[in-house]
């Protein structure tokens, strides 16, 4: 396995090339959440778990803006692999639209009614008030969150993957360092909390917009025309919408169930909500291989499709399941290391030290299954625009098996927090099985371009 799949030196530095800063953008993203978790959790628990709570909401509207992206990333990479620039644009302007419509009701939401948005993941009334004033602030950077993503969206797939890193990167280092001075208040700032990390939020997504819409004035890069926004391509939107649809749908399946998780350890006290946040961050700073090597694969074999290379397209998405493998392995491994680390190093309270412990060995090995399926389903299938399944999947094994599990076990049954963690975790490993099934159909493997 190793042989074959180290073989050729081409493929290994096109996936190398993409995977850096793909997976580095990946890395640096989720070093915001990180650095919220780790600044707040050095000040109160409370503040840090009722932030973890309240950017729930951006975790939403990442997942439904995922269908925008995600339909950039199949479409647009045939289309790029094709040679074929103009219908690039059509895709870009498509997308904007969607994009803008989506972000501002989010922006409503969070700027009308914060408080009852907290109440659908807290019952303390002091994570409420805190989380509320979080999105009041956060809310305005979810208008700009959907346009920068289709402009960063769109060099990854055109050859500037290496550029999308470097805004994004950008965005996330300006973010934190706003977020020490204004949480702590350093230079004679009053020191703001958990308002803080929302203001550095704010100014850190003012920033990465204007550094995507300068970059795409440059050559060679894809640029966002007046007339983009108003094209109508009748056959083009089916394409889109066939694309896009079944990843909203697997997006939302998927993000609503991940927040019903997050809102039932919200439910079960501020202990096992401030260890299930700091868990979070530390599934999420692993996800980054995988995410990385995930949006690379599907960029490559998607390229090979579109230009009508089938089979090379198919021997890729070989090689790239087989280090889908090696990475869920590697990061458990990872996870066992790291968790004397992470639970000596935060400050918690004795009962949510040991409900950390737990989460971070059940979280080892649940990277197996979400390595494999992040890179397989998200990358692999969604490269020839199999989007389907995913859907499927997550209406079985999450939303009929993991999801009423754990609220069950959670508001019914009154099981222990570990118990109710566990069922958080068991979706990902119970579609294993049906995922290597569907691989081997091969129904990946298309052109898409017309």
């Amino acid at each position: 396995m190793t042989i074959d799949l180290f073989s050729d030196n081409d493929f290994i530095k096109r996936l190398w090339n993409l995977t850096l800063p793909l997976a580095f953008q990946a890395l640096m993203l989720a070093l915001v959440a990180a650095c919220d978790a780790v600044m707040l959790g050095r000040v109160e628990q409370d503040a840090m778990a009722a932030v973890s709570l309240a950017t729930q909401i951006q975790f939403i509207q990442n997942m439904v803006l995922s269908a925008v992206t995600g339909s950039i990333g199949i479409l647009g990479s045939q289309y790029w692999g094709k040679g074929d620039k103009a219908t690039l644009h059509k895709i870009f302007g498509m997308s904007i639209r969607i994009a803008v419509v989506i972000s501002l009701c989010f922006f409503i939401s969070c700027s009308f009614f914060p408080r009852q948005l907290m109440m659908i993941f807290a019952s303390d009334e002091n994570l409420i008030s805190i989380g509320a004033g979080y999105l009041r602030i956060a809310g305005y950077s979810y208008l700009l969150t959907g346009i920068s993503q289709c402009y960063l969206g769109t060099m990854r797939i055109s050859g500037h993957a290496d550029r999308c890193a470097l805004i994004s990167s950008g965005a996330v280092i300006i973010n934190i360092i706003l977020n020490g001075i204004f949480i702590f208040g350093f230079f004679g700032l009053p020191a703001m909390g958990a308002i803080g990390a929302a203001f550095a939020t704010l100014i850190a997504r003012v920033i990465e917009l204007g550094a995507a819409v300068i970059s795409s004035l440059q050559k060679d890069f894809i640029r966002l025309n007046f007339k983009d926004l108003f094209v109508r391509d009748h056959l083009l939107a089916l394409d889109y919408v066939r694309c896009g649809l079944p990843i909203a749908g697997a997006a939302l399946f998927w993000g609503v169930g991940f927040t019903s998780y997050t809102a039932f350890m919200g439910h079960l006290g501020p202990d096992a909500a401030a260890a299930n946040s700091v868990a979070a961050v530390v599934r999420d700073l692993m996800c980054c291989v995988c995410d990385g090597i995930s949006a690379a694969g599907g960029i490559i074999i998607g390229n090979e499709l579109g230009a009508g290379n089938l089979d090379r397209g198919k021997l890729y998405g070989n090689r790239i399941a087989k280090l889908s493998v090696i990475v869920g392995i590697f990061s458990t491994i990872i996870i066992l290391l790291v968790t004397p680390l992470v639970v000596n190093f935060m400050i918690l309270t004795a009962t949510a030290r040991s409900y950390l412990i737990g989460m971070m060995v059940i979280m080892a090995f649940y990277m197996i299954g979400r390595a494999i399926n992040t890179i397989v389903i998200n990358g692999i299938f969604g490269a020839g625009g199999d989007t389907l399944f995913d859907v499927y999947s997550l209406a079985v094994c999450m939303w009929c098996i993991a999801v009423p599990l754990a609220f069950l076990g959670a508001f019914v049954f009154k099981w222990p927090v570990l118990a109710v963690y566990a069922c958080t975790c068991l979706d990902e490993c119970g579609k294993l099985p049906w995922v290597f099934h569907h691989y081997k159909k091969y129904k990946w493997v298309k052109d898409l371009t017309r």
